[in-house]
């Protein structure tokens, strides 16, 4: 990812992001989803980067590539405030969720199993791996950032100025996003946090299923496979609290609670 500054004969002059991805085998895909993605946002009110040009073929640049422009705006990841933006942040992702592409981007698709699950030592978790062992629940499907939590999002001042990283666009059930949202949550402020997301959203407008469970259960397993590499960009950003140890104590409490909380997200 590189910011760069075009100049223009006139003395103007505009900010831009260069997206490559290098990771070959996955590059074509996440680079065309991600461009169409933008394009079917521009039509819509998400604050999203506007594009610009791909280079799909790598014919320009040396990896295949997207240019689009730059948001203003930060990540804020420290633990102060973070009352007042999940309201901002439930909010964003039910207008997400609103969007109805002409066509569907693909299907989501879910890798974790019960098997992949990584289980601290002494954590029992065996009433959470026997949640997902069971068949997947019926779903509505809307449309899906697939990553959307802090690290993606970009607040100016009070607000939320741009939502970024659209390469896993999906179409699948809203607790994909929510309950991805609420682990990230969980881990980077605190567990509680994780589960006010759920009924945030509720509140701002946006439908869970019965079966939200299975959701959020489901996505802290599988963050259970990524701490050290969920984490560490956090560290690198100033928490550096934020241990391998003390990131898998707070996901331990979160699968206890979710495992225990049968109404997730619903007021009580």
């Amino acid at each position: 990812m590189r910011r760069l500054t075009i100049g223009a004969r006139d003395g103007s002059s505009r900010e831009l992001v260069l997206r490559s991805f290098v990771d070959v085998a996955e590059a074509d895909d996440w680079l065309r989803r991600e461009a169409e993605a933008l394009r079917v946002l521009a039509e819509t009110g998400v604050q999203a980067p506007e594009l610009v040009a791909v280079d799909a073929g790598a014919e320009e640049c040396e990896y295949p590539s997207l240019l689009m422009t730059h948001l203003p705006g930060r990540t804020i990841l420290h633990d102060e405030g973070v009352e007042t933006r999940i309201p901002l942040l439930a909010k964003q992702l039910v207008a997400i969720h609103a969007v109805r592409p002409a066509e569907q981007p693909r299907g989501f698709v879910a890798l974790s199993t019960a098997e992949t699950a990584v289980v601290p030592r002494g954590a029992d978790w065996s009433a959470a791996i026997d949640m997902i062992r069971k068949p997947r629940p019926s779903y509505d499907g809307c449309f899906l950032h697939r990553d959307f939590q802090p690290g993606n999002v970009l607040f100016d001042g009070g607000r939320i100025s741009g939502v970024v990283d659209w390469a896993g666009t999906a179409w699948g059930p809203a607790e994909l996003d929510v309950s991805h949202c609420s682990t990230n949550l969980a881990l980077l402020h605190g567990p509680e946090w994780g589960l006010r997301f759920a009924e945030a959203y509720e509140q701002a407008g946006g439908v869970l299923s019965p079966n939200r469970q299975y959701w959020f259960v489901r996505d802290a397993l599988a963050a259970s496979e990524e701490l050290e590499v969920v984490s560490q960009p956090w560290r690198e950003a100033g928490r550096t609290e934020l241990t391998t140890q003390v990131v898998e104590e707070r996901l331990d409490t979160y699968i206890s609670a979710l495992v225990g909380g049968p109404d997730l997200g619903r007021r009580r």
